[in-house]
């Protein structure tokens, strides 16, 4: 997509240049190449190792993670009891990666299992009542979140009434109240005191999953195959390449190399990647946008069930499928895209804002992350696109480098239903009667807190 306009190159500062010139010394490389290490705080001989050379043995011991020697116990518990597990996610790729990933490896040691995605449009994101309520009808004692249930506090209490019991895994900034729940594992919380804070929703799934088997003698050689997933999630929801997720990152896309599930085999063939050796922007732009496609057009379980298919016949059936959705989805992408530009450019006070905020209550809800995406690419500023479903506005924000677009969505959270995810990308809920102020305020904050060092000139 073409749109006219011209952008201002920002050259970022020079690393400390005693640092950068001690650690070119060290490993014999070029002044240029040592200053980019140190600018992404590399700056040591063993840390550049590291980072060239990721190894296993370099993966963090789970139980520093806090509530995680709870979590195994509970879910120990619930397996020696024959107690009925349900793994509930997101319908993203973090989400329903992180979903297969920990159903994968429960099946090995119960048949009380099941997993649910909740429906993007009668539910919406994160732990739903109709969720909760499937759980008790159909005698699940324990929940499994994954990528979602940290602000879950109401929820949470009300499972726990009726008898339900939550492990959380999330890696979402959580607000100063935890949920109730047996553990809440979240790289995130204050009071955790885990080395590394960035990991997917998938990778905090993988770190239960470590830390179950680490507490029960399941040797690490039983669950690497499951690194595939978490590469997928790790490049799908752009965390960052560093410390343990460059590890996980450089395992899983050997696994996926190597040896992929056959629920990634279609997925890597109707992408055309099966001739060459898959990377991190293969996934990010070709396998990713497949699997989301499921959750977007239809239902993120028809992902799952594809990831934790165990006959290549069905991952082909669904496989195509999913493709399907992926084609629909361009298309409607496509044309809510050109209406929200048009609408942009008609809007009268275009030129001075210095956010973006569109609404139209006929545009697709599944692609609206995407058109948010689209018009930062355009525009270069912070972004929200905005649908109607079940009577209320919800949409999705995508940010610029280095603006918290969290930060500035939670100071308008009097006037919004509900809203969560992180500085870069998030998604809310408000009524419709609070939209104009919501716009207005959120306006404000941008203006106020973003410089001309963040902005391109158009």
């Amino acid at each position: 997509m073409n749109v006219n306009m011209e952008r201002k190159w920002i050259v970022k500062e020079e690393g400390n240049p005693a640092e950068v010139r001690k650690l070119a010394q060290e490993l014999n490389v070029d002044h240029v190449l040592a200053n980019l290490l140190v600018k992404r705080g590399i700056k040591t001989f063993d840390q550049a190792k590291n980072f060239f050379r990721p190894d296993l043995s370099k993966l963090h011991d789970p139980f520093l993670m806090k509530d995680m020697d709870k979590a195994v116990e509970r879910l120990n518990k619930a397996i020696v009891n024959g107690e009925h597990i349900l793994i509930y996610g997101d319908y993203d790729v973090d989400g329903t990666t992180a979903v297969s990933l920990v159903y994968t490896f429960l099946r090995t040691l119960t048949d009380k299992l099941e997993y649910y995605i909740p429906d993007r449009y009668d539910e919406g994101y994160g732990i739903s009542y109709k969720g909760i309520d499937w759980a008790i009808e159909n005698k699940y004692t324990l929940v499994i979140s994954l990528d979602c249930g940290i602000k879950a506090v109401e929820k949470v209490e009300y499972a726990k009434e009726r008898g339900v019991d939550f492990i959380i895994c999330d890696h979402h900034l959580p607000d100063d109240q935890l949920p109730k729940a047996v553990a809440t594992l979240d790289p995130k919380r204050e009071d955790c005191t885990y080395p590394f804070d960035d990991l997917s929703g998938c990778g905090v799934g993988f770190k239960l999953v470590q830390g179950y088997a680490q507490k029960y003698n399941i040797p690490f050689e039983k669950i690497s195959h499951l690194l595939d997933l978490v590469v997928v999630s790790i490049a799908a929801d752009l965390v960052s390449v560093v410390d343990e997720n460059r590890v996980l990152a450089f395992y899983g896309l050997k696994q996926i190399n190597e040896a992929p599930r056959k629920g990634l085999l279609p997925m890597i063939k109707l992408s055309g990647l099966d001739k060459h050796k898959i990377s991190i922007d293969d996934i990010v732009f070709k396998i990713g946008p497949r699997i989301n496609a499921a959750g977007r057009m239809e239902s993120g379980r028809t992902a799952v069930d594809l990831l934790t298919c165990r006959r290549e016949d069905d991952a082909d059936k669904i496989g195509a499928t999913i493709n399907e959705h992926n084609n629909d989805r361009k298309n409607i992408d496509r044309e809510i895209t050109l209406e929200a530009i048009n609408m942009v450019k008609q809007s009268p006070d275009f030129d001075k804002r210095k956010s973006t905020v569109v609404y139209n209550s006929q545009w697709h809800k599944g692609v609206v992350g995407i058109v948010a995406s689209r018009l930062v690419e355009a525009y270069y500023k912070p972004t929200i696109v905005l649908t109607n479903s079940n009577g209320l506005v919800n949409g999705s924000a995508r940010s610029i480098p280095g603006f918290d677009l969290y930060e500035a969505i939670e100071a308008c959270s009097d006037l919004l239903v509900n809203f969560g995810g992180h500085m870069y990308a998030a998604g809310l809920t408000l009524k419709e009667e609070n939209l104009q102020e919501f716009s207005d305020r959120f306006e404000s904050i941008v203006a106020e807190k973003i410089t001309k060092r963040f902005l391109l000139q158009l």
